[in-house]
């Protein structure tokens, strides 16, 4: 799609160095993703990018794409271009969004981190996106724990092989927009620094990943297979998270978790983590279905 001496097009891993540029020297960016995890988005799910004379000046990223659920993992705009922000969004969905159609997505996300100040939220319910759920923040300030969990459970380094159990998991315990396939899975072990599994008897129960950035912990999931709830293993993999941050160091460990989940709510209170003021916020925009005839 070209305008004038403006070219949309398909960004690729081969355009990294533009994305990250632009990260670097912009601060109207929306990003939802670490910069270990950049390469891989671009390699693996739908993007694009508003180019002038070979300069990137825009992007739009998808995310953790597992049709008919698609999110938006990252849009950024130029210093100089900043002003036009919103023009460049609406000519990247559009160019977007007949990929994202392609590959059988109907719902597009879009998470914020705080519903008071985030700088997308309104512009997107302008365009089509709807309110869709809440998210409590939590945070936690020292590496005390009340328990270490089950110490029958066995906690390991994740492995290929165990995506399929992952998958059987998302499936038990998440509804379809929080729910990773085993390609999310391969991206994550690659690009985050912990990541384990929980096992019981040798079957695979549970597992729990986090990633460090800047010096903060991000706690991202831990899941559980709802037949062996109640039996000590969140506890255990919340301990041995808890560990891991302890050994990197972090000034703090973050988290964010769906309104209604009064089991993490619980869990995450009895670790210590205190609720924020700051609350989070999903989007939801329903694409219509392509016909195959």
């Amino acid at each position: 799609m070209q305008t004038g001496s403006q070219l949309v097009r398909p960004l690729t891993s081969c355009d990294l160095a533009h994305v990250q540029k632009l990260l670097l020297f912009s601060d109207y960016v929306y990003q939802r993703f670490t910069a270990q995890e950049l390469s891989r988005l671009l390699e693996h799910y739908p993007a694009c990018g508003l180019f002038h004379a070979e300069q990137l000046q825009s992007f739009l990223l998808s995310q953790a794409l597992n049709p008919p659920v698609a999110w938006i993992g990252g849009f950024g705009v130029s210093w100089g271009e900043h002003r036009r922000a919103f023009e460049h969004l609406d000519r990247l969905l559009a160019y977007l969004q007949p990929s994202l159609q392609a590959r059988g997505v109907t719902h597009l996300y879009y998470s914020g981190n705080d519903l008071e100040q985030d700088w997308l939220r309104t512009p997107l319910l302008r365009r089509g996106f709807e309110p869709h759920a809440l998210l409590y923040a939590y945070d936690k300030f020292d590496y005390r724990v009340p328990t270490h969990g089950n110490q029958e459970v066995s906690v390991r380094s994740v492995r290929n092989s165990d995506f399929e159990a992952l998958c059987e998991i998302e499936r038990l315990c998440f509804a379809p927009l929080w729910r990773y396939d085993a390609l999310a899975f391969a991206d994550i072990a690659a690009t985050h620094p912990y990541f384990v599994v929980a096992e019981l008897a040798g079957q695979l129960v549970g597992y729990q990943f986090n990633t460090v950035d800047e010096g903060y912990g991000y706690l991202i999931r831990i899941a559980v297979h709802p037949a062996f709830s109640g039996q000590g293993i969140g506890a255990r993999l919340m301990a041995e998270a808890i560990s891991f941050f302890a050994r990197a160091g972090v000034r703090r460990i973050m988290l964010n978790t769906q309104e209604d989940n009064q089991r993490a709510h619980r869990l995450y209170e009895w670790f210590g983590f205190v609720r924020m003021p700051q609350r989070g916020f999903i989007l939801r925009k329903e694409l219509p279905t392509v016909s195959t005839a």
